[in-house]
């Protein structure tokens, strides 16, 4: 009973009681959110699309991603992350409700690039809130139970979802939006604003550049190098994982496997992450970040590349084992990077910089991962499995440099009295 004390307190001890009602938000909202999970199921089956045009609508909504996570991005550091919460969870409701009754392949485009805007403004809304109300020495086991968390919905509405595709598409459209109310409500009644208001008038760059203070904005995480540097690798691991939800449901497609195949494999994902997370830091704390990416990345690569051979359920399930063992490892340590490299005045825009990728990542993997399919048909599992070899490799390369600018932000942090004292990160 006392080591079992002992792992609860590493593992979730000495969190605000705001992060719990953050994170019970999220869990609502994931719980329910599974509608375009299927999309592009949905097109193809109910609306009749082919896989390319499938591709391309789904494409749209990461597409209309790309701008939410920099708009939400923008919002929280100005309005607030509560309002920004909130508002973009509101919108999403009724854009959700919109999608169960359209019909035209046109206007459903229209409608997925708005919920892509609307879907992602949380994002960075929700981890700079977490940033601000939990200190820095207990920010990783906040950002894997953030992880754990979502997995758990994702779980939960896997099973869900491919009972309800199988019954009615409308069904998913209007779960979703009801789970996303709900979460606004739990919002808007337990979360108060946690941004602390301060003049923008300072920002550290790069000491190598520039040693000195100077005008915040979401230029300085568009010209900061290493943290790009870092933000492009994360963008193809983004580009592995969606592999899941945007490719990976046709190909089960062509092998003869309906919905409720694909919401087992998912929902095993989801199972593995929530039964083993929360044993993740202990395992990883030993090692290098990079080393923990190059790892993690590989396994997914690995993963996702036996796909090329994958003609029944049992491979694909095995195939899932592997790529959520990747996925599990890489959470908590590309959070604690992109913690150590923001700004704490820049929170928020730093995050729609990193969070950029994911909606990058989801216009990038069906538009193009939806022509290669048809195109080169199994083949295409190899070319994702080469890319997310050469993306272990690259994070080999950019751990040390890294960390090197990491250390330096520190020391100048020290050296300057108007710095904030959380500059210090995560760690």
């Amino acid at each position: 009973m006392r080591a079992l004390r002992r792992w609860w307190d590493d593992t979730a001890g000495g969190l605000p009681a705001t992060f719990w009602y953050l994170w019970s938000g999220l869990l609502i909202n994931r719980a329910g959110a599974f509608a375009m999970l299927f999309l592009s199921l949905y097109l193809t089956d109910a609306r009749g699309a082919s896989e390319a045009v499938a591709g391309t609508v789904v494409g749209a909504y990461g597409a209309g991603g790309a701008v939410g996570v920099l708009l939400g991005g923008v919002l929280a550091d100005r309005w607030g992350r509560r309002a920004t919460l909130l508002a973009a969870h509101l919108v999403t409701a009724g854009l959700m409700v919109a999608l169960a009754f359209s019909r035209p392949l046109v206007l459903i485009a229209v409608l997925s690039a708005l919920v892509g805007v609307v879907h992602s403004m949380p994002s960075p809304a929700f981890v700079a809130a977490i940033v601000d109300v939990v200190p820095a020495q207990r920010r990783s086991r906040a950002f894997n139970l953030q992880f754990w968390a979502f997995n758990l919905g994702m779980a939960v509405a896997s099973l869900l979802a491919g009972v309800l595709a199988e019954a009615s598409f409308t069904a998913l459209f209007l779960v979703d939006a009801g789970a996303t109310l709900t979460a606004a409500a739990v919002i808007g009644w337990k979360v108060p604003e946690t941004m602390r208001r301060a003049a923008p008038t300072v920002d550290l760059g790069p000491p190598a550049e520039s040693g000195r203070w100077r005008r915040p904005g979401l230029h300085t995480a568009l010209t900061d190098r290493t943290f790009l540097v870092f933000v492009g690798l994360t963008f193809v691991l983004a580009v592995l994982t969606l592999q899941t939800s945007t490719i990976m449901p046709l190909a089960m497609r062509s092998d003869g496997l309906g919905p409720s195949a694909y919401g087992m494999v998912v929902a095993l994902g989801g199972a593995l992450i929530v039964l083993g997370q929360l044993f993740v830091p202990r395992l990883i704390d030993r090692h290098r970040k990079d080393v923990v990416l190059a790892v993690s990345t590989a396994l997914l690569a690995l993963g996702f590349g036996v796909l090329a051979v994958a003609d029944d359920l049992a491979v694909y399930l095995g195939a899932a084992v592997v790529w959520t063992v990747g996925s599990m490892l890489a959470a908590p340590p590309n959070a604690q990077i992109n913690a150590d490299l923001a700004p704490p005045h820049l929170r928020a825009r730093y995050q729609s910089v990193f969070y950029l990728t994911f909606p990058a990542a989801a216009f990038v993997a069906p538009t193009l991962g939806g022509v290669s399919l048809q195109h080169l048909g199994d083949r295409h599992w190899l070319i994702v499995g080469g890319l997310g070899l050469l993306a272990a490799l690259g994070h080999l390369l950019a751990g040390p440099p890294r960390e090197r600018h990491v250390a330096a932000l520190r020391r100048a942090a020290g050296r300057e009295p108007s710095a904030p004292a959380d500059r210090v990160p995560a760690g």
